[in-house]
């Protein structure tokens, strides 16, 4: 295999490295610093996979410290078309139950002085986050989760917030006003930054938890730190097993108009 190449990213936690075989360690510096971790590359069923821990693999880097923008642009220096990412998230919704998968469709940015821009000049570029997410690789993880009997959603908003604190109460009961479905602190600004590089983006989410605002309410019970890590290790078998099905029949061509997200974004 081209051991420097690979069209299909995930992000997520070096629990996924399981998925592949031959895997391999680069380094990559980039004009932005250097990424979260080194990349390892690896084989899921005859296709490179470039493979980077979010947090580093020893998961010591907070939500609002993450070198977004190194990290995609390392993702992109590889070849990286498409990236696959798993995500914990708290819900907004009583029906949104812990242990439950979203496929995630839309996002509130609540994030503040995170670099969440490749264009800062000297070209103006407006890049379009109308529907941030790629509609193919959605679908094709819809058509498996189906196949799988998974209890999942086919759509979600998630808050993105600020952390490392979790929101207040009020916080949390005007997101669950709002509609919106589930919180989490890093979908923002990785999603925007690989549209920017024309990249297609699709995440998984876990529910983990009920937010504080539904706790407020006191119809659900508080959880810990503990308890939210314990709940996504739970039910991180079920986003491998869905990931590693939708990468076997991962289509070659892409059909969305996620490589053209430039195309009319400037000036």
């Amino acid at each position: 295999m081209n051991e420097l190449k690979a069209k299909i990213g995930i992000v997520g936690g070096s629990g996924f490295y399981d998925l592949a075989s031959g895997l391999k360690e680069i380094k990559i510096e980039t004009p932005y610093g250097a990424p979260s971790d080194k990349i390892t590359l690896g084989d899921i069923g005859g296709k490179i996979v470039a493979f980077l821990p979010r947090h580093n693999k020893d998961h010591n880097i907070p939500p609002h410290l993450i070198n977004y923008r190194a990290n995609i642009w390392a993702l992109k220096s590889l070849g990286v078309e498409r990236i696959l990412t798993s995500h914990a998230v708290g819900s907004l919704q009583k029906d949104y139950q812990p242990g439950d998968l979203v496929v995630l469709d839309q996002f509130v940015d609540r994030t503040k002085n995170r670099a969440d821009t490749f264009y800062d000049g000297p070209f103006v570029t407006h890049v379009s986050t109308a529907f941030p997410y790629c509609s193919q690789i959605r679908q094709l993880i819809i058509k498996e989760a189906e196949k799988m009997k998974l209890k999942f959603h086919s759509k979600g908003t998630v808050v993105v917030i600020q952390g490392p604190r979790f929101s207040t109460a009020a916080e949390s009961g005007w997101f669950t006003k709002m509609g919106w479905h589930t919180v989490n602190m890093t979908e923002y600004p990785e999603i925007v930054l690989a549209r920017e590089k024309e990249i297609c983006y699709a995440a998984i989410a876990v529910v983990t938890d009920y937010d504080s605002g539904l706790v407020a309410e006191g119809k659900v019970k508080p959880v810990s730190v503990e308890e939210i890590v314990g709940n996504f290790k739970t039910n991180i078998d079920k986003i491998k097993k869905l990931m590693l099905i939708t990468i076997k029949n991962w289509p070659d061509k892409r059909t969305c108009d996620c490589g053209k997200a430039l195309l009319h974004s400037r000036f």
